[in-house]
């Protein structure tokens, strides 16, 4: 029992045993100096041989066990981070049919309004918001809502639109 004591605690398993083996043989083999009789080295040293490998073999049990122990919670983890994943990618896959639905209706409230009406309304929007719809729009729409809006800003949407198709742009601007 106190050799899994002290192995428990990290101690190497011959030193505590010899410790064990040496500690009632000492107080009567020791010598004034402290010098252990070579009969009681001998015994410890044959002891430390004897143990080495069930020690050894011990040790590696322990440590096998603590990777399989590890092992399974990486696995239990990383069975958490799949279902993560595909919540995740449910989740993306409607969201982005919405926003599908949602472009495509906006595109048609835009198709259907008078132009200078669309021209003022995208005025008032994010200048890539507005150039993102001018760009979904026919060509002969656009030209139109273009031209009822102030030139500024149509000078503004058009450099948004033509640096979109830029293929030279760099998507990551860091």
């Amino acid at each position: 029992m106190k050799r899994m004591a002290f192995a428990c605690l990290g101690f190497n398993a011959c030193a505590v045993g010899a410790f064990l083996i040496a500690l009632p043989l000492s107080m009567s083999g020791a010598n004034a100096q402290g010098n252990i009789d070579p009969a009681i080295s001998a015994d410890i040293e044959a002891y430390c041989t004897n143990i080495a490998d069930a020690a050894r073999d011990r040790r590696y049990l322990l440590q096998k066990q603590e990777l399989d122990t590890l092992q399974a919670g990486i696995d239990e983890r990383i069975g958490v981070l799949e279902e993560r994943r595909a919540e995740y990618e449910d989740w993306l896959k409607r969201r982005n049919d919405f926003l599908q639905q949602a472009e495509q209706g906006l595109i048609d409230i835009y198709k259907g309004m008078r132009p200078d009406a669309a021209a003022e309304r995208l005025e008032n929007v994010n200048a890539e918001i507005a150039a993102a719809i001018i760009m979904k729009l026919s060509p002969r729409i656009a030209s139109q809502i273009l031209n009822e809006m102030d030139s500024q800003v149509a000078a503004a949407l058009t450099s948004v639109i033509a640096s979109a198709a830029d293929e030279t742009t760099s998507r990551n601007p860091s």
